[in-house]
């Protein structure tokens, strides 16, 4: 069987996008210098296996994992507009905050965070990865993609803008991730060090240029 692949091209727009995108959570326009633009990154996000309902932080705007897995996620975004805007497809979208999730202890087998560390502050990283170990049940997978913050010598340089070109089994989509720049790279390390801290187990990863995919596991009951 052929299946046809389905192009969602955003081309000529996704600067706009991700520059309102930008202008929004900053409350302001940043100047056109004070921009740093990373080169267009490729992420292919396979049909992962998942039991039961993907908890998916961060849900909203491309709102991807719902995409992928449709009524088997519930999404949650701090923003309700991200809601609103995103796509069909989770069960639920839930306005709330990651730091504070409003699930019981051992509510999912899965969990989701699709290029949104990024706009969390790292002083509260691993606060968000202590409730996602709070409500994964033992033996819970937690499925991290993020990008890897550069370090620039040019101090104007104060927001970055990621292009991407996200690859699901059945189409493509065009879109980039703009936030202020975050003090250091903030990749794998970083979240390799948390998970141990948060009692995950790290299960795989790999890392490109400007971003990352990282597996952590709460290991199992004895």
């Amino acid at each position: 069987m052929i299946t046809r692949i389905t192009r969602i091209v955003l081309s000529s727009a996704v600067a706009a996008l991700i520059f309102s995108a930008v202008a929004a959570a900053q409350h302001k326009n940043p100047p056109p210098e004070s921009i740093w633009w990373a080169e267009r990154q490729n992420v292919t996000v396979d049909n992962f296996a998942a039991d039961g309902l993907i908890l998916d932080i961060g849900g909203g705007g491309e709102g991807i994992i719902g995409q992928l897995k449709g009524r088997q996620v519930v999404a949650i975004d701090l923003l309700k507009q991200e809601l609103e805007d995103a796509p069909d497809g989770p069960l639920l979208k839930i306005v709330m905050d990651a730091r504070d999730l409003k699930f019981l202890d051992g509510s999912f087998m899965t969990a989701t965070v699709f290029f949104t560390f990024m706009y969390i502050n790292p002083a509260d990283h691993e606060k968000v990865l202590r409730e996602l170990h709070r409500v994964l049940a033992p033996g819970g997978r937690l499925l991290i993609w993020d990008v890897v913050f550069p370090r620039l010598e040019d101090k104007q340089k104060t927001t970055v803008l990621f292009p991407f070109t996200i690859k699901l089994p059945d189409r493509e989509i065009d879109t980039g991730y703009g936030v202020g720049l975050r003090e250091g790279e903030l990749g794998l390390p970083h979240f390799a060090e948390l998970a141990g801290k948060t009692g995950f187990d790290v299960i795989s990863k790999n890392s490109a240029q400007a971003w990352f995919f990282l597996e952590l596991a709460k290991p199992a009951a004895k």
